[in-house]
């Protein structure tokens, strides 16, 4: 009987002991591209192959902070397929994170990962809700049309959808925007041109233009030197 009864006791501990643990937390899949030094902080881009819950991120953070322990003011920019290396300013990747000092934390910087660290999280991009509702609006101006793309501008929180008619015997490009209501917000007929090879399609009179190439949009500045300001992977 003693015997029975250390033995239930024992079992009766372990069952708790797991229960009480944590459960295993899947750090989401990431691939880092591009380490760098900026004026305060290295810099860390990490590509996500999907638009990513605030904890999501976090998780990738606390991942890579563990594996990056020799660097200091560790800063990461988590991009989306499509978006490039090079940035060109805060709206051309997804979401910014940094850990915190803590002089640095503030009231809204309530993130924090397993070892209490403050991490601070900004996602630029639209929530995966948002970014599908965009997708799949269906407006009269493109019922029969041979569509290139739809393509959810982070910055503007609108989609662009490029496409041709087959009654168009010039084989024009045609280019609508379109915001959450389903309103047209710009529709333009770029003109095509070619230069070192690559096609390219001017949106402006300032010399602005965008490529489509492999399920990309990429947008230039006319004096942005060749590098996009943005660039995204259609249906993302």
């Amino acid at each position: 009987m003693i015997n029975f009864t250390r033995c239930t006791t024992v079992c009766f501990l372990l069952l708790t002991l797991f229960a009480c643990k944590k459960p295993v937390q899947i750090v989401p899949n990431y691939t880092v591209s591009k380490v760098f030094k900026g004026d305060s902080a290295t810099i860390v881009n990490v590509h996500i192959n999907s638009r990513m819950t605030d904890r999501q991120l976090m998780l990738i953070a606390a991942k890579l902070k563990s594996d990056s322990a020799k660097i200091n003011n560790l800063e990461i920019h988590f991009l989306l397929p499509g978006n490039a290396d090079i940035s060109a300013g805060k709206h051309s990747y997804y979401a910014f994170g940094k850990f915190l000092k803590e002089n640095e934390v503030k009231p809204t910087d309530t993130l924090k990962d397993e070892n209490a660290s403050h991490f601070r999280l900004i996602i630029y991009g639209l929530s995966p809700d948002q970014a599908m509702h965009l997708l799949t609006l269906q407006p009269k101006e493109i019922a029969g049309k041979q569509i290139k793309g739809r393509f959810i501008d982070d910055y503007n929180h609108t989609v662009i959808i490029p496409f041709k008619s087959k009654s168009d015997l010039n084989n024009n490009l045609y280019i609508i925007e379109l915001d959450s209501a389903a309103k047209v917000v710009s529709a333009t007929m770029p003109l095509k041109t070619k230069e070192g090879g690559v096609e390219k399609w001017l949106v402006t009179q300032n010399g602005d233009y965008i490529t489509l190439h492999n399920g990309v949009l990429a947008q230039y500045a006319g004096d942005g030197l060749g590098v996009p300001f943005n660039s995204i992977k259609s249906g993302i």
